[in-house]
């Protein structure tokens, strides 16, 4: 799983017909240390400003019960807090 922060929604009137039935974000993560910026599909609720636990690729598919989806990032949890021991960083 990877850590992103929701910064947009996503609204398309034309897509994928196996798109149609997901709200779709714009989220935010850091992976190398460098920021990347992904669509992500939310069955859950997330919202903007909202930090989120991410799940990608075939999984992320298989989490929603469709393999066939052309999806490739979903959202599978709202962090509600986060704690990290600083030390260990260095």
């Amino acid at each position: 799983m990877i850590i992103g922060k929701v910064i947009g929604n996503i609204w398309a009137t034309k897509k994928d017909q196996k798109l149609r039935n997901y709200k779709l974000l714009v989220v935010r993560t850091k992976t190398g240390g460098k920021p990347d910026t992904i669509v992500a599909a939310d069955t859950i609720g997330a919202g903007v400003g909202e930090d989120v636990l991410l799940s990608m690729g075939s999984v992320a598919r298989n989490s929603l019960g469709d393999r066939d989806s052309p999806i490739d990032a979903v959202v599978v949890g709202i962090i509600d807090t986060l704690e990290v021991d600083e030390s260990l960083l260095k």
